[in-house]
């Protein structure tokens, strides 16, 4: 089964499926722009290395800090750090945060909301910042998930 054939099982969104076409597995992920991409492919394919997709998880959410107005938001984030570094137990991570995944996805979703809020004369700089993102997190994934 090569790679495509892979995400097409796994249920990738069809955007992923295009984007790989006939690429091995490895020209993908050392290619790739998306770092929500590489997190949901990583915890999908290891489901059992909490530590190390919750440690990127956190450093990719931290990209997007100054954007977080909540102190649980970024209580979470350092949370989730704190639980890959092994300076936290996941009890002490569930205390702070159901999940690091779940304070990605806040970030996520704080940075979609912000970029939505913006004037429309803002919205190619909020476009242009929201790729610059997407490919720090997935320099991000790269550093820290070993596949």
């Amino acid at each position: 089964m090569n790679f495509k054939e892979e995400l097409i099982k796994m249920g990738a969104c069809q955007e992923t499926i295009e984007w790989v076409g006939d690429k091995s597995f490895e020209e993908a992920w050392n290619t790739c722009h998306r770092g929500d991409w590489m997190l949901w492919f990583y915890a999908k394919k290891h489901p059992t290395h909490i530590a190390q997709l919750t440690l990127a998880a956190g450093h990719c959410a931290n990209t997007v800090r100054h954007l977080m107005k909540d102190p649980r938001s970024l209580a979470a984030v350092d949370a989730a750090i704190a639980f890959g570094e092994g300076r936290i137990s996941l009890e002490e991570l569930k205390v702070v945060a159901y999940a690091a995944y779940a304070a990605y996805a806040a970030a996520y979703a704080t940075a979609a909301a912000s970029a939505a809020s913006d004037a429309a004369s803002r919205a190619a700089s909020a476009s242009a910042a929201y790729v610059t993102n997407q490919l720090e997190t997935a320099n991000i994934c790269k550093r820290y998930l070993s596949v």
